[in-house]
């Protein structure tokens, strides 16, 4: 699969060794033709996958026959590669990841020069060029040796750091359960976290790719770090994917809160401290971010669905929070891009100021309920249905920009083709269960009349 930022594959399937290569010689021909930085510099990093290391010599091969000044920064997680592109002035950078895919899965994960996912049109670009075959391979005297980068931990933990009081959340000592699911955030997670004061009992906190379930944080996947809470009385569960981007959280009864509480719980935090300022997130997370937002005099702006468009429109409002409902938490001062590490931070910190436990703080916050579906469906036939349900919706509040995002006052429904997959998905929230479902049911009625 290849989309706006990057590939993924299985490996010894779809994945192989030339299949990696070409696609970095793609991006080395593209940077060459948009940059005029000579040597290009290119930071990489990978997550603990064991494919992980044929995959980063496969790019690595490439990048440097490329005549690319390559920075290898070993193991680190993506928000760690993200903040040193930007730290080191790099052109780009390539992250070895398959997110929260099973094992059998990595890919090659593309940042633009702010460490940033590249806009889809760039990405479009560098598909063109691998379909191509396009390479443009230096000559000996053009060669730049690779380097080694070993401080992405030190720094990503160190700026986290600058944003929290480190002596008032270590007074509390908190207890804290982490699930880092031997992926790439092992190590500076429990490093932040002890530099934070916290007990921690550190579930697959091997970082050697083996996942012990399946790596995608969802309920299902975290019984055990829910029981783990639970059995030893700690004050919150976190859990991490393997590239650490993604955050969910368990609290102190051991209830699973899930990944959307991890963007509305570090913006109650940030708004707190900036009433009036500017929150982003995607069409289909939470309006429990709304609801924050408006209680400190804030505001929300949606954006398409993708980290990339999310972290531009953070840039043209001059956001002080964003992220998306799948855990991702994005402070700009630290990164520009998803971060398990700073929705850790944050939440301790919350429980800190407010002094009470994360399920009294959670109840605070008016709780909705989403409900997903998804059915096959073309590209053009998606195109068919959005317009069906603008003129079906129309009394209504509508968002056009990333398929169709439909606004009552207590509930809201998006629906929008995948970018990966020729596939439409529908999401609705609304205060009950049985509500989302019945906004769901009144537009696939739509979708299906206009798809007959």
């Amino acid at each position: 699969m290849i989309g706006v930022s990057g590939m993924r594959g299985t490996v010894g399937g779809t994945l192989t060794p030339p299949v990696v290569a070409r696609m970095a010689a793609a991006l080395a021909v593209w940077l060459g033709r948009s940059s005029s930085n000579r040597p290009l510099k290119v930071v990489l990093g990978r997550d603990t996958r064991p494919s992980g290391p044929w995959v980063r010599d496969a790019a690595a091969a490439s990048l440097v026959a490329s005549g690319v000044r390559l920075i290898d920064l070993e193991v680190a997680t993506t928000p760690g590669v993200a903040m040193m592109v930007a730290h080191l002035g790099a052109d780009a950078g390539v992250v070895i990841t398959a997110s929260h895919n099973p094992i059998q899965w990595n890919g090659l994960k593309f940042l633009d020069r702010r460490g940033v996912a590249p806009p889809a049109r760039v990405a479009e670009e560098i598909r063109r060029l691998y379909d191509l075959h396009a390479a443009d391979f230096a000559r000996v005297e053009s060669l730049v040796p690779p380097e080694r980068n070993t401080q992405t931990h030190a720094l990503h933990v160190k700026r986290v750091l600058d944003h929290v009081d480190e002596l008032g959340i270590s007074t509390r000592r908190f207890k804290v359960v982490l699930d880092s699911v031997n992926g790439a955030g092992c190590v500076p997670t429990h490093t932040l976290l002890s530099k934070l004061g916290c007990q921690i009992v550190h579930l697959n906190g091997t970082p050697d790719g083996r996942f012990a379930h399946e790596p995608e944080p969802t309920e299902a996947n975290l019984r055990g770090l829910a029981d783990e809470v639970r059995r030893q009385r700690a004050d919150v569960g976190f859990a991490q994917d393997p590239d650490a981007d993604r955050l969910a959280v368990v609290d102190e009864t051991g209830r699973y809160i899930g990944e959307e509480y991890s963007l509305a719980l570090a913006a109650r935090l940030v708004l707190a401290r900036k009433p009036g300022g500017v929150a982003v997130a995607n069409l289909s997370t939470s309006r429990m971010l709304d609801d924050i937002a408006a209680a400190h005099g804030g505001r929300v702006v949606r954006s398409a669905v993708g980290e990339a468009n999310v972290v531009q429109t953070m840039l043209e409002h001059n956001a002080v929070i964003g992220g998306e409902g799948n855990g991702g938490v994005i402070d700009p001062r630290i990164v520009l891009g998803r971060d398990s590490l700073v929705g850790m931070a944050y939440v301790l910190q919350l429980m800190t100021e407010l002094k009470k436990p994360l399920s009294s703080i959670v109840a605070d916050i008016p709780a909705y309920r989403i409900v997903k579906t998804k059915f096959e469906c073309r590209r053009e036939d998606a195109d068919r249905a959005v317009a069906a349900l603008r003129e079906a919706f129309a009394a209504e509040r509508i968002d056009l920009q990333d398929g169709i995002r439909i606004d009552w006052p207590d509930a809201w429904v998006h629906a929008r083709a995948s970018n990966t997959e020729p596939i439409m998905r529908i999401i609705a929230e609304a205060p009950t269960e049985e509500s989302a479902r019945s906004r769901i049911e009144a537009v696939r009625a739509v979708v299906d009349r206009a798809l007959k």
